[in-house]
């Protein structure tokens, strides 16, 4: 009678390829929790926004910074990501987008507008 051992397998996530729904699902996540950790700042800049003329033009020199500025194209990437991606889950809770064509077509959809507008928001604070 032969042992037989197995040797663990290294589970390499990069060479999975994942369906274009588990994608959007996941980065319906990840969008979430950068919104989420987003707050504080998003919170502390309109304190200081609100605090008259002089604190808004500390929030925006601020938000002129190169380090806000890339952190603000990532906040809006998981605000649109997450407000397209969650409009799909609606719809598909609803039964509409059900099959699973329609249900690729949706994620496509979702991924490629919250790019989009990532990008015209990128054009638009430059």
């Amino acid at each position: 009678m032969a042992n037989q051992q197995s040797a663990p397998v290294f589970l390499n996530l990069f060479r999975i390829r994942f369906p274009v729904g588990a994608v959007t699902s996941i980065a319906h996540r990840i969008s979430g929790v950068l919104m989420f950790s987003s707050l504080p700042l998003v919170i502390f800049l309109l304190d200081i926004s609100l605090q008259g003329p002089a604190g808004f033009d500390r929030a925006l020199d601020y938000l002129q910074t190169g380090w806000l500025r890339a952190g603000s194209v990532i906040i809006a990437w998981s605000v649109f990501h997450h407000l397209f991606s969650g409009i799909r889950n609606l719809l598909i809770d609803i039964d509409c987008g059900v099959s699973l064509q329609q249900a690729r077509r949706s994620a496509w959809l979702a991924n490629i507008a919250g790019l989009s507008m990532t990008l015209a928001w990128l054009w638009w604070i430059l």
